[in-house]
């Protein structure tokens, strides 16, 4: 977990009796046009207007807390904002209380656009039927080189072949030329509609399936013939569906795409639509359950009670039993070694004390030899890593520390062919080869490259390194895979995907077993209320399933989101999805077959684990870490409980006393 640098205290005291505070600012119903400058003021105040002065104000860009952000830019030595980019745009203003205290209030403010200058007018389908919507999509330029797409425009027009509504949807209604205006700002544009008559005469609708399952995406195949016989080809068809769920208290849903594939997401009866203007045709489909759930057991405990646990790796050593190593997370600089040989009966065997807060990530080599443990926030500053000789796991040696290009602290490692992946003061990572572990040697370094650059997680598979880059998204990085030429003292950068959220955490890579498609899977981290150390906390973001086929068009196909809950690390093996969701515990999800749409309302849950123990740090309070699947058993770490393992067992769960309250957890123990 990365700890946020600014954390909300809402009853901060301020030295006024720890009455409740509200930032004031002239920030709130700021307008300011391009290229203007700004100096704001804030102070704190009661909620009886009782006035007190912060002891310092910062002021940041909401978008930049994890990356650069340019649409308005902070000068902290002048006190300063300035407006670069048009739109709504979001400043916190964080006051610094007498004794440290800090509140912190987020202000909207606007940027004028510029003066239009063109309206660029697109149809996105260039053939255009009678009886049909006519798919438009709408640009306007300003002046400054500025460009949106949602403005709300003036159309028009003085042909009869076309209607527009109230909201500017426009439909074609007899064949012949229209001509379309649309106006904005003192300008207009027009673009030349050619409605053509219908040619179908006939039209049929194939399906991959009549009956699937919640999830399983069918492909539908419209065919038209003309009033001759010839088949059709090219139409902008459009494909809709409606449906009735079994259960009489859900209601049918599910996404059907342009394309013609459809996904289901509750058990039911649906009816697919195909239709270009007036005909239509349509086909049923009967959706029944995927028949997955299982029941989960808890197997076996590894309890830290008196410190926060951060991630963890099990591993086989070299005399072939099988062990695991832990974190902690701001503490005493301790790292555990586990044996797990019987899941059942977790051992603490030895542990590892070096300076620092927080051992945030630990690796072990391929060969069970070599664990590299990260730290940050060390008394003397250096951070960097520490490299260790596990052959013997209940005698843990230190070999070596690297701290050089290190010293602003490491969150996260990864151990790939005799090179260390470490970043350095989340902004890049350095490759580090440890082929003689008690002399390691910097050999490379990757960075985006981008003002403000920020980076929170590296993970190698065959020679391409996937750098989680919050708001920059994920990097896909040659690093001896020989796709771009790269190698770990030649880190070259291939591809890219990013999105809005701006919250990117953490890559896993995976080829689909049933599909072969190419996916990275991104997992988001947003605390918005930040981080609290001592009690449990609230947690956002869910898995972006994008589908990498295509290095140059990477697109996002489908999303793991468990309601109230956000993700952190996780774990692919035989298109099955270890996810630790934080206060959601571990979700085990099956992700086999095409993906597309919301896999959480799809029913695609195998099962979860509820990780958290009242003997932990913090009480019966599950905050899920990690996953990781180790010969057949499902290995976890909780933030505030340790280690532990768990079995997905092969009894569907009883879910007869779903709606009873029985005063036990939800899974077997």
């Amino acid at each position: 977990m990365k700890k946020l640098l600014f954390i909300l205290f809402a009853l901060a005291s301020f030295n006024l009796n720890s009455q409740e505070l509200i930032v004031i600012s002239n920030l709130e119903g700021l307008n300011m046009k391009v290229g203007e400058t700004f100096a704001p003021t804030s102070y704190a105040e009661t909620l009886n207007g009782e006035k007190t002065l912060c002891q310092a104000v910062i002021y940041y860009n909401k978008k930049g807390v994890f990356s650069t952000a340019k649409a308005i830019t902070v000068n902290r030595s002048e006190g300063t904002i300035r407006a670069n980019e048009p739109g709504t745009h979001e400043i916190v203003a964080l006051c610094i209380g007498q004794e440290g205290q800090r509140l912190s209030r987020t202000f909207p403010v606007q940027v004028d656009y510029p003066k239009a200058k063109e309206i660029n007018i697109k149809l996105s389908s260039l053939v255009v039927y009678e009886s049909s919507f006519i798919p438009l999509e709408f640009e306007i330029v300003d002046e400054m080189g500025f460009s949106r797409k949602n403005e709300f425009l003036q159309l028009s027009s003085n042909s009869n072949n076309i209607e527009i509504d109230a909201f500017n949807n426009v439909k074609a209604v007899s064949p012949g030329k229209a001509v379309l205006e649309a106006s904005f700002d003192g300008i207009s544009s027009s673009v030349e509609i050619d409605v053509l008559s219908n040619p179908i005469e006939k039209l049929e609708l194939k399906a991959s399936l009549d009956v699937a399952r919640t999830g399983d995406v069918v492909k539908y195949d419209a065919l038209a013939y003309d009033n001759q016989g010839n088949k059709l080809v090219g139409l902008p068809f459009t494909y809709t569906f409606y449906g009735k769920a079994i259960d009489k208290s859900d209601n049918a849903s599910g996404l059907i795409m342009n394309d013609g594939r459809f996904v289901a997401e509750v058990i039911g009866d649906y009816m697919i639509t195909v239709s270009l203007g007036t005909k239509s045709t349509s086909r049923p489909l009967k959706v029944v359950g995927r028949g997955i759930e299982r029941e989960v057991v808890k197997v076996g405990q590894g309890i830290v009670s008196d410190k926060h646990t951060s991630d963890f790796w099990v591993f086989e050593g070299v005399d072939g039993r099988d062990y695991a190593v832990t974190g902690t997370w701001g503490a005493d600089g301790t790292s555990f070694f586990w044996d797990v040989t019987d899941p059942g009966n977790i051992k603490k065997i030895d542990s590892v004390k070096v300076d620092a807060r927080t051992v945030n990530d630990v690796k072990v080599s391929k060969d069970g030899r070599i664990s590299v443990i990260s730290r940050e926030g060390a008394s003397d500053r250096k951070n960097g890593i520490i490299i260790l000789d596990v052959t013997n796991p209940f005698d843990v040696k230190i070999l070596s520390e690297y701290t050089k290009n290190l010293t602003g602290g490491v969150h996260n490692v990864f151990i790939d062919n005799n090179h260390v992946y470490a970043l350095s003061g989340s902004q890049r990572y350095y490759v580090i080869n440890i082929e003689d572990p008690k002399n390691p040697v910097e050999v490379g370094m990757f960075e985006i490259g981008k003002e403000g650059q920020s980076i929170h997680d590296v993970w190698i598979e065959d020679g391409i390194a996937y750098s989680s880059n919050w708001r920059d998204g994920v990097y896909l990085v040659d690093v001896g895979n020989g796709i771009a030429g790269g190698s770990p003292s030649n880190p070259v950068a291939f591809a890219n995907y990013d999105y809005a959220s701006g919250a990117h955490h953490a890559t896993f890579p995976f080829k689909s077993k049933s599909t072969g498609k190419f996916y990275t899977v991104l997992g988001d981290e947003i605390f918005p209320d930040g981080v609290d150390e001592n009690n449990p906390n609230i947690t956002a973001g869910f898995l972006h399933f994008v589908d990498f086929s295509d290095l140059d068009n990477p697109v996002e196909v489908a999303k793991y989101e468990l309601p109230g809950q956000g993700s952190h690390n996780y774990w692919i093996e035989d298109d099955i999805l270890y996810v630790a969701m934080y206060g959601g515990g571990v979700r085990i999800v099956d992700i086999s077959g095409e993906l597309l749409g919301d896999l959480y309302r799809q029913g695609r849950e195998i099962g979860y684990i509820m990780t958290g123990s009242p003997n932990g740090y913090i009480p019966n309070a599950t905050m899920s870490w990690g996953a990781q699947l180790y010969k057949g058993y499902v290995f976890y770490s909780d933030w505030n409980t340790g280690l532990g393992s768990s079995k997905v067992s092969e009894l569907k769960p009883d879910n007869s006393k779903a709606n009873q309250y029985i005063n036990r957890t939800p899974i077997i123990d």
